[in-house]
């Protein structure tokens, strides 16, 4: 066998033949013959590399060199390709078309939405319903029915945009034309009060973009109508939620307001969750963040509600998601 390897035409011959097997490797079992054939202990360079003391010294230093180069590139390519099959198989091996995709990456809930969520949560577990209402609304439940006179100057409190050139038709301004429609429901359904309830959505105003305003943005009501009910209920009502949502150490503050549908109206400011009511930006160094507006009902909101008010009272408060 020595003999067949000692000119350099039966050199390139073996080199060639190596390379050809090496490129031939496909699968782990073609690696594995290769290294027979070639690296292991009966493989041809193995037997060529030991056989060395077979070429006189001056073989030694021409084909003996050759030999042992051959062999050393061999077994580097070896290493390379054998792993190539190697990842080859295992990706095969691995993919089961009869398996369902992988999962996409699902998306978080905007702030907006998981601060209402929240907020329903907490007056749902202090019993209050929870309901909606058309976004394309009437005068009647935007305006009249809420106490807003036909030429009542706190319309102008409010840009609309209206659907309809006789502007009966419009996108609400505020959620309250939905106590107009539970209030209608729970009558025409032959039912009393009490009625406890929040209404969250999303509103419309006409108003310029600023980085602190939008022309559309959410908001949440809510009502409670029932015999006796006073401005004492709404307080504690009102306090229970801000300690809930801000912390039990989170004070509230009471201020004088107006509101047309409300008598008397009031608005609640919070203790500053971030400054604990010592002063910082983000409550402009007062320590309270206003946080909603509130009041009793007022008797002719009732009365377009079918309710009498000479027999029930209510409270009614609305705040913005996104302000809280």
């Amino acid at each position: 066998m020595i003999s067949q390897y000692k000119t350099s035409q039966s050199l390139d011959g073996l080199e060639c033949s190596v390379s050809a097997r090496l490129g031939a490797i496909v699968t782990d079992a073609d690696a594995e013959t290769f290294r027979l054939d070639f690296l292991g202990k009966k493989g041809l360079l193995t037997v060529l590399r030991k056989s060395m003391g077979d070429f006189t010294i001056d073989e030694r230093k021409t084909i003996g060199a050759r030999i042992n180069k051959i062999a050393a590139a061999a077994e580097e390519q070896f290493k390379t390709e054998f792993w190539k099959a190697s990842a080859a198989n295992a990706a095969a091996a691995a993919f089961d078309p009869t398996l369902p995709g992988l999962p996409l990456p699902k998306g978080s809930i905007h702030p907006s939405i998981q601060t209402t969520q929240e907020i329903c949560q907490i007056f749902f577990d202090m019993g209050f319903d929870i309901a909606y209402g058309p976004e394309v609304e009437t005068d009647h439940y935007n305006f009249e029915a809420l106490n807003f006179a036909p030429h009542h100057p706190a319309r102008d409190m409010q840009d609309t945009f209206f659907v309809s050139g006789d502007r009966d038709v419009l996108l609400r301004t505020h959620t309250s034309p939905v106590q107009i429609r539970v209030m209608e429901e729970v009558k025409n359904a032959g039912k009393n009060p009490p009625i406890r309830c929040i209404m969250p959505g999303r509103v419309y105003r006409n108003e310029t973009i600023t980085a602190r305003s939008h022309c559309t943005f959410l908001q949440i009501e809510g009502i409670y109508i029932d015999k006796n009910v006073s401005l004492a209920d709404l307080k504690g009502t009102l306090l229970g939620f801000a300690k809930r949502f801000f912390g039990e150490n989170t004070a509230i503050k009471i201020r004088p307001s107006y509101f047309p549908f409300t008598e008397p109206s009031i608005e609640i400011d919070a203790s500053c969750f971030l400054c604990k009511g010592k002063g910082c930006n983000v409550c402009k160094h007062t320590g309270w963040l206003e946080i909603l507006g509130a009041g009793m009902i007022h008797p002719n909101v009732l009365k377009a509600g079918g309710i009498d008010p000479d027999v029930y009272s209510g409270f009614a408060f609305g705040m913005g998601p996104d302000r809280i």
